[in-house]
């Protein structure tokens, strides 16, 4: 009578004594079940310990050959003190970056590249509009190395950001150590800018002249934009030394450039004909160039939803400040019966569009220099502009509205600037951000804000948000045109050396 044999796991051990492998284990089952069922019940157990598949402590591997691989217990990484300087000089790139105006997507790629440079190929970087936090994972070695930083300011200063890319550039090339790179690094970001004070204020009362003869403007109402821009920018620079908040200071400036014009009509100082409201426009169009609107939409379409939102909110509170300036001095020319309203069609002969055109150059030339732009990208700069603008007024005039005309526009001139950056190494932001200021809707953001103060409220946002519209198209236009540069093969650019301003 057979009888139910258990699993291996359970059967007891023989009565000599332990087995030691699983073919002694087969063998005490073969001296007391010597049927066809112990026969294949050692064939069963031989083959399992032969491919290290037993079921208990019966079969166990008859050699060294059959045991597995240990895991791996992760990537080879640098002690912690390379650690933390590698991750700290990247941090603190980022930061003079993302302050500066850059994208999150270029700064993560910037800082994760430095990284790798550094030896620690295993990071994550994740950036929001106030802060930065950076992990590198050590695998099962060591656990990994975290750090934050938080951007507590907004600096506009080109040059500095082109050393920095520069920075970048000759670490991953190997030329200078870590220790080396910090110092540098102290150096660019502690070094005064390279222009004086006095300079920059006549680059932005210059840029606000040539934006009035841009939009259609004579010498009488460009030599007052002149005057009013310069006056809001030792006036802001007064605020700001004491700490206003930055809406207050757009709303100041707003109020002060509609108000001196104001006043000058009032006191008929002003010659008949002149285009009042195109000096208001001007200065707007000033006070609107500093605003991130490339980077947030950019941010936005790179998927950075986050800091979008953030610099989105900057945008629109700064905005809201010229809004509040422009209507309390709407409202108070009003009362003295001063009216500054839009003026009508503008000339379109082929001297004016010339004329204009140059203007559009030096609008863009002269920001960069307020910018402070090496001297060598401001041709660059302004040629940018100039031919963006040109073709943007093609495009109206064949029909085109204006939203249209400025992204396709717009799209051009993210082609020149992209193409300038990998030729070149010039950092897009040094071309870009003052190719865009001759079509930033300034006219037409005006045009909104007296419709509100005066007209009525739904001409007002329907007009506000036409201004918004074409931000909107100049910004996805120029994060387009860069992304198309992307996708043609260049030769590597030859970087010039860091040599601040020149």
């Amino acid at each position: 009578m057979l009888r139910r044999r258990k699993p291996a796991r359970w059967r007891p051990e023989p009565a000599e004594g332990p087995a030691s492998n699983g073919r002694a284990g087969s063998d005490a089952r073969a001296g007391s079940d010597r049927h066809l069922g112990g026969w294949l019940h050692e064939l069963n157990d031989r083959w399992r310990g032969r491919h290290g598949h037993n079921g208990g402590e019966l079969a166990q591997p008859a050699t060294g050959e059959n045991l597995e691989e240990q895991p791996t217990a992760g990537p080879s990484v640098p002690d912690d003190t390379r650690v933390q300087q590698v991750l700290d000089l990247a941090m603190r790139i980022g930061e003079v970056l993302l302050s500066s105006g850059e994208g999150v997507a270029e700064t993560t790629s910037i800082m994760l590249r430095l990284a790798d440079a550094g030896g620690l190929p295993t990071c994550e970087v994740d950036i929001t509009f106030t802060s930065m936090t950076m992990c590198c994972h050590r695998g099962m070695v060591a656990p990994p190395v975290t750090t934050m930083r938080l951007v507590r300011y907004r600096s506009l200063d080109l040059t500095r950001l082109t050393d920095v890319t520069l920075l970048v550039e000759r670490i991953e090339r190997e030329e200078l150590s870590l220790a080396e790179a910090a110092t540098e690094l102290d150096r660019v970001t502690r070094a005064k800018h390279p222009y004086p004070r006095w300079l920059t204020t006549l680059a932005w009362a210059g840029m606000a002249a040539s934006v009035a003869v841009l939009l259609g403007g004579g010498a009488v109402a460009a030599t007052v934009a002149f005057g009013a821009t310069g006056a809001i920018d030792r006036i802001g620079r007064l605020l700001n030394r004491h700490g206003l908040p930055m809406f207050f200071q757009q709303m100041a400036g707003a109020m002060l450039a509609t108000g001196i014009t104001a006043v000058l009509l009032y006191f008929a100082l002003l010659p008949p004909g002149t285009r009042a409201s195109l000096v208001v426009a001007a200065t707007l169009t000033v006070l609107l160039s500093g605003l991130s609107v490339v980077g947030s939409v950019r941010d936005a379409i790179d998927g950075f939803f986050l800091t979008a939102v953030g610099r989105t909110g900057e945008i629109v509170m700064f905005s809201a400040g010229l809004l509040g300036g422009v209507v309390l001095a709407l409202k108070g020319s009003l009362v003295f019966g001063v009216e500054l309203s839009v003026v009508g069609p503008l000339p379109t002969s082929n001297l004016s569009l010339a004329v204009r055109a140059f203007a559009a150059g030096l609008t863009s030339g002269l920001f960069a220099l307020a910018a402070y732009s090496p001297v060598r990208y401001l041709p660059a700069a302004a040629g940018t502009g100039a031919a963006a603008w040109a073709m943007y007024t093609v495009l109206k005039q064949a029909g085109f509205g204006p939203v249209v005309s400025t992204g396709i526009a717009a799209v051009g001139l993210g082609v020149v600037s992209g193409l300038l950056h990998r030729l070149t190494g010039a950092p897009r932001l040094v071309i870009t951000l003052g190719a865009i200021t001759p079509l930033l809707p300034g006219l037409t953001a005006y045009q909104g804000f007296y419709q509100l103060a005066v007209t009525g409220v739904t001409d007002g946002l329907v007009t506000v948000m036409l201004a918004l519209a074409i931000g909107l198209a100049l910004a996805g236009g120029v994060a387009l045109g860069e992304w198309l540069t992307t996708q043609v093969r260049l030769p590597t650019p030859a970087t010039a050396p860091a040599t601040g301003a020149k």
